[in-house]
């Protein structure tokens, strides 16, 4: 398996300031690059104060700029807030900006509250989306294109500059949905999912689907890849297993909230609210515990034949928790199931 730190700004008070926040970041980057992580990743969500980043391919420009070789997958863009004409030449401008680094993953949008807010219902984000996916492809891939469709209708057109690499990006979708992985890998896609906080018969139902495709399309699926995206934290003690997962309980009742409703948000603040899901079931489900215990779910993981495991520690942790985390992974855990690890030095302080 690679190793991808998810860079996920969470910002439950705004007197730490959106500087802060991101200059966190940026130096959780800077780590991975040095430790030997084969990515970091970026969301994209606006209004909101969970995974929070406006701008990820801007983001993803200032960390070429501050690192030396780590790939950066934006996790996701959301394609039906963007014009594809504009969007394109950014993607390009951040191709070349990172210098062939960028890998570009992709989504429909995950939060009501967000898309509605910004014009696009729910109801409307998978049409949307897919005729956004096309016209992206197509203006990445080829010149004078022009377009006849339910939301894009325009005259012929030459995206400038050109990309560095045929068709620009390497794109990844995002799918949680087993079906929708199935049909994805399908029409030739790499794949992000993530079981969120669910059962694990979903990601065993997620996999599923992926290496269906990839058995039925033979010869030209075999390069396709599944990447995982999972909230976990390394903990050297039971009282700090407990912190830690009492910190991931109180992101995941605000992160419920917009993701399945009913999106109560207040001055960008989302709400707490009761789950149903017990502590102990969330516990099960996470990756919050000692080295020895992540290798164990992570072995189960690299069976199933996971590409790639993106590993997301901001959920409320402090900034240098959270680089002792980054780095103790580095050192104790991903070596077992990837030789491109290299251990850390020291734990960043």
């Amino acid at each position: 398996m690679e190793f991808t730190i998810q860079l996920s700004p969470y910002y439950p008070d705004k007197s730490y300031g959106g500087a802060r926040i991101f200059n966190d970041m940026l130096e959780q980057a800077v780590l991975a690059d040095r430790l030997g992580y084969e990515s970091v990743s970026i969301t994209e969500h606006h209004l909101v104060n969970i995974l929070m980043m406006p701008a990820p391919l801007q983001f993803a420009t200032l960390i070429a700029a501050h690192t030396a070789r780590v790939k950066i997958l934006t996790s996701v863009a959301v394609l039906p807030l963007h014009d594809m004409r504009i969007f394109a030449g950014e993607v390009i401008a951040a191709e070349i900006f990172t210098k062939g680094r960028l890998m570009l993953g992709v989504g429909r949008g995950a939060f009501a509250f967000e898309m509605e807010r910004l014009g696009v219902p729910m109801e409307e984000s998978l049409d949307r989306f897919n005729e956004s996916l096309e016209v992206l492809q197509k203006l990445l891939s080829e010149e004078e294109v022009s377009w006849d469709g339910q939301y894009y209708k325009f005259d012929p057109l030459t995206i400038m500059p050109r990309p560095i690499s045929p068709g620009g990006p390497q794109l990844m979708m995002a799918v949680l949905n087993p079906q929708g992985v199935y049909h994805c890998a399908k029409r030739g896609f790499h794949i992000q999912t993530t079981p969120l906080a669910g059962r694990h018969q979903l990601l065993l139902d997620q996999v599923s689907g992926f290496n269906r495709a990839k058995d039925e399309m033979g010869e030209a699926g075999k390069n396709l890849t599944l990447s995982l995206s999972r909230l976990g934290f390394v903990t050297n003690s039971d009282g700090e297993r407990a912190s830690r997962l009492a910190q991931a309980e109180k992101y995941y009742a605000r992160f419920d909230n917009v993701f399945t409703g009913p999106g109560i948000v207040e001055n960008g603040l989302i709400r707490e609210l009761p789950r149903e899901q017990t502590r102990e079931q969330l516990a099960e489900s996470l990756l919050i515990g000692s080295a020895q215990e992540m290798i164990d779910k992570l072995g189960v993981y690299s069976d199933l034949g996971i590409d790639r495991f993106i590993l997301s520690v901001n959920f409320g942790v402090d900034q240098g928790a959270t680089l002792d985390c980054i780095a103790q992974f580095a050192e104790e855990v991903a070596p077992v199931f990837s030789s491109a690890m290299k251990p850390a030095p020291q734990a960043a302080k």
